[in-house]
């Protein structure tokens, strides 16, 4: 049946309409509304140039800003366990152009160690989980132990003399590790280097008997036959490590950590430009070239939106600080 002429809106009333529901989208995404992004973005970074971070941080700007229609640069801001960066985010205009790629050293264990001028929890906005990397137990090829019994035997015959490395005070080797003295009631002494490559050095050489290095940093070592591997410590075994069994697997829980990645934005940076962002970051880790990049450096990608990435990022700031306040981890002059 024919709808007669009199129901239907005339056309004034029609355009009077659409341009109402036009201004109402673009009220309520500003942002994009005004053509974001208009000039290049920037990925803040807290570690020096060729790590694990800036290799991540320089393989999503390479994919995400072609999607952007920008340039997406790489800004390298070392120093305070990775905060500087973190800082610099927090500051930034909350427009959407500046972005931090951190691991939770910065984010959930140097808040409990440093006297920070802004608030992670509060200050930045998580777009999203960029991958996980597990920690792994190493010792050097040459060391007479050969599992973690062997280890924790000579740890419970000489109390503090069995010496473990790290790439620095509050960084997730040395947390695991004061996890793994707490865990096992014994006690490794904490030797902080500052970066792993020396740590290596002195593994190899004798110096430290054991690290608990990121996989993506001790891979290297491990496959060149320099280190042994002795656990894992994720409840999970490595799918690039999958002989090496975990610490849950040998008797030790409670030192179950991880390395993860994840990407930020200023607090305050519109919905719509957060949702845009975390859909371009979520694209650039479904490439099959960074899924494998991420997988070479002993990473799993893990997809989580914005929401979920930050509950877990607030429960994981809560679990460091048990940790920290736990082991009596403190930097001197804080």
């Amino acid at each position: 049946m024919k709808t007669p002429e009199s129901a239907l809106p005339r056309r004034g009333a029609l355009s009077f309409a659409l341009a109402a529901g036009l201004a109402l989208c673009a009220a309520s995404e500003p942002a994009l509304a005004q053509g974001w992004p208009d000039k290049p973005l920037r990925i803040m970074v807290g570690a020096s140039a060729g790590g694990g971070t800036d290799i991540l941080a320089r393989l999503l700007a390479e994919k995400m800003g072609p999607a952007l229609k920008q340039t997406v640069v790489v800004e390298n801001r070392p120093g305070a366990s990775n905060t500087i960066a973190a800082e610099l985010t927090a500051r930034a205009a909350p427009d959407g152009h500046t972005l931090l790629l951190a691991t939770n050293t910065g984010q959930a264990v140097a808040p409990h160690l440093l006297k920070l001028k802004f608030d992670p929890l509060k200050d930045l906005q998580p777009l999203g989980l960029v991958a996980v990397v597990p920690n792994v137990l190493v010792v050097s090829a040459s060391s007479p132990y050969k599992s973690v019994k062997e280890l924790l035997a000579a740890m419970q015959a000489r109390p503090g003399d069995i010496k473990y490395a790290s790439s620095g005070i509050g960084s997730t080797q040395h947390i695991v590790g004061e996890a793994f003295n707490l865990s096992t009631r014994t006690k490794a002494i904490h030797v902080p280097y500052k970066g792993s490559a020396q740590a290596h050095l002195d593994i190899i050489g004798g110096q430290v008997e054991m690290m608990f290095d990121t996989t993506s940093s001790a891979m290297g070592q491990i496959k060149g036959g320099k280190f042994r591997s002795l656990a894992i410590t994720t409840p999970q075994r490595s799918a690039e490590l999958p002989d090496v069994p975990t610490l849950a697997e040998q008797g030790v829980s409670g030192a179950d950590i991880q390395t993860w990645y994840a990407m930020y934005v200023t607090a305050g940076t519109p919905k719509a430009v957060v949702e845009r962002l975390a859909a371009e970051l979520r694209a650039a880790l479904e490439r099959p070239d960074v899924a494998a990049r991420i997988k070479g450096l002993g990473g799993e990608i893990q997809f989580m939106t914005p929401e979920q990435f930050a509950e877990m990022n607030r429960s994981e700031f809560e679990r460091y600080g048990r940790l920290v306040r736990e082991a009596g981890i403190k930097v001197e002059g804080q």
